[in-house]
């Protein structure tokens, strides 16, 4: 069954792991990659990345990507939200702090942020307007 506006939205929200996907050329498979991602609900999703990254240069050729997000208990349900690149902008230590405190344990971040400020290179912030939905929870038959 479909999620509501609402739901899809809380869930989004949640700090899942990604899986982007975004358009390969030359015959290839679209690119998919666990990734972090930030979402409040109503708002765009962002991402932070290697500037000079694969999915970075890919995102850029394409100018839109995908997320999906999913959990297996207690009930299977998924999010997947699609849509063009609303923004880039330069990746700061700040938004770092922000994305990791969402995904790792209080006292691991300050420790993270350092090693990935440090030794990760130039990021790149890449906002997406979510344009399509598509949303399930398998437990409500």
């Amino acid at each position: 069954m479909a999620l509501t506006r609402e739901e899809r939205e809380r869930f989004l929200a949640e700090p899942h792991v990604a899986a982007l996907a975004v358009n390969a050329p030359d015959g290839r498979a679209p690119l998919t990659v666990p990734i972090w991602y930030q979402y409040e609900p109503g708002g765009g999703v962002w991402i932070l990345t290697g500037r000079h990254s694969r999915k970075s240069r890919l995102i850029g050729e394409a100018g839109r990507f995908s997320l999906l997000v999913d959990r297996v208990e207690p009930t299977v349900r998924y999010v997947s939200v699609e849509g063009p690149v609303a923004a880039t902008d330069t990746g700061t230590r700040e938004r770092l702090h922000e994305m990791s405190a969402r995904y790792l344990p209080a006292d691991k971040v300050d420790a993270y942020v350092d090693v990935a400020w440090r030794e990760h290179g130039e990021q790149v912030i890449i906002h997406m307007r979510p344009e399509h939905w598509f949303s399930s929870d398998l437990g409500r038959f």
